[in-house]
């Protein structure tokens, strides 16, 4: 940090150490005071709303790419925590932390925009960190007769660790889509299939095991009737290509909805109190990064809980 001194009046190591940290205190402290409106503002209704109307457009087609990918990158995020303290993998360190976390949907890019603007500065056009750590620390130099604070370091120390942690709170979208399709599909494999489908997967096979019936049926060489009767005690195999293009849709049409489902999910986290704990998480974690100057350190687990329930599904579902 600065360390400008004067002979009459010099500053010690503990007032600016001091200074820095009431700053960021109290600059945390005011931000998770915007917490409940900006949750009323922008998940409620009929915030969640115009949140979530950006999915409207190419955000249907990046969904299903982004559901599909998320393993992919869920695992590359699980090997850079098992070998980060290793020198011998630094090579696949790096190359883990290449992966990209997918398409950036105007949702998520519309969300990290108002957590920025909305409750990271209050509405300001400028980092409003910067303002509290300056202003604390312009208070022990004036005391002193000094300089004035360098303002570009604040910029270089702050600006990277915002930005990675909120993109990984862009990835919690992702991840609370998947878990919204395995409860749907639970649900509606339940109501409509007498099934247990924890997932898409599930329910894909379900729904080939009942397209190979009613294809068997309708060819049965004593008609459909007979056919569907025969078949309900000897249900026909499906094909691999019957299966794969079944589950094919059913995970495209799962992204797709899921796309537009933050319209009823986020009203929905926001009662149960998720976007609160998500929000002050978040804050928690940025507060402590920027306290101790090293990287980002937020890492949601809600990408886990999603992989976790879809090997769930693979298995029930027979795939592994």
């Amino acid at each position: 940090m600065p360390n400008a001194t004067s002979p009459e009046h010099p500053v010690s190591e503990a007032e600016i150490e001091q200074a820095i940290r009431a700053g960021i205190a109290r600059y945390f402290n005011d931000c998770r005071t915007r917490i409940p409106g900006f949750i009323d503002r922008h998940f409620h209704y009929p915030g969640a709303i115009e949140t979530n109307r950006k999915a409207l457009g190419w955000d249907m087609l990046r969904a299903p790419i982004n559901l599909l990918w998320a393993p992919v990158y869920a695992l590359a995020c699980l090997l850079k925590i098992l070998i980060r303290n290793r020198p011998r993998l630094a090579w696949l360190h790096q190359f883990a932390d290449r992966v990209p976390a997918g398409f950036t949907t105007q949702v998520q890019q519309h969300i990290s925009d108002l957590i920025l603007v909305d409750l990271l500065n209050d509405g300001q056009p400028g980092p409003l960190l910067e303002d509290y750590l300056i202003e604390a620390l312009e208070s022990v130099y004036a005391r002193h007769a000094l300089e004035p604070v360098d303002h570009q370091r604040f910029s270089t120390l702050i600006e990277p660790l915002v930005a990675d942690a909120l993109s990984q709170y862009r990835v919690t979208r992702t991840a609370s889509a998947d878990i919204t399709n395995s409860i749907s599909c639970t649900v509606l494999g339940a109501f409509a299939f007498q099934k247990f489908t924890p997932g898409g997967i599930g329910l894909g096979v379900v729904l080939a095991s009942m397209a190979a019936k009613f294809m068997a049926a309708r060819d049965f060489i004593l008609g459909e009737t007979i056919g569907g009767w025969y078949y309900s005690w000897f249900p026909p195999e499906p094909s691999l290509a019957t299966t794969a293009s079944v589950m094919v849709a059913v995970m495209a049409a799962l992204a797709a909805l899921a796309a537009l489902s933050g319209v009823i999910f986020d009203p929905v986290q926001a009662a149960v109190g998720l976007h609160r704990r998500r929000l002050n998480k978040l804050l928690d974690h940025l507060e402590r990064d920027v306290s101790i100057s090293t990287q980002s350190s937020f890492r949601p687990k809600d990408q886990y809980v999603a992989r976790i329930l879809d090997m769930f599904d693979m298995i029930r579902s027979g795939l592994i």
